[in-house]
């Protein structure tokens, strides 16, 4: 279940980057928006776009962050393993998991080092 529902997040992500679909969804509210005399700017008519965004921008937060979760996390498995392959500090390894507070300690020692003070240990 999870492979399938990643394998079709990816694709619905990857779809709705593409400039065809957005020219679809600019297509189909122009449309809406051109009918509305046909239907009089009924409370029916003006239903219909309010409902259909509605759904798709509910439906597209949890595809978005299914893919933003799962991509977050490659790229931090990727950077843990060139700190452990190069001469980064082990230390910085899963920093993501830290608190606000802990996390800032990391910024300031870095900030540090860049203005060629010594690097104290966290």
């Amino acid at each position: 279940m999870e492979k399938t529902f990643n394998r079709v997040a990816g694709a619905v992500a990857y779809a709705t980057g593409r400039p065809w679909v957005f020219a679809l969804c600019l297509t189909s509210v122009l449309i809406w928006a051109v009918s509305g005399p046909a239907f009089n700017y009924s409370e029916t008519w003006q239903l219909v776009i309010n409902t259909g965004t509605t759904i798709v921008t509910f439906l597209m937060v949890f595809l978005i962050q299914n893919t933003q979760n799962r991509d977050g996390a490659a790229i931090q498995a990727k950077l843990d393993e060139l700190i452990r392959a190069g001469k980064g500090k082990n230390d910085f390894i899963g920093i993501e998991r830290l608190t606000e507070a802990e996390v800032e300690q990391f910024r300031s020692m870095c900030a540090q080092a860049k203005e060629g003070n010594a690097v104290a240990t966290v």
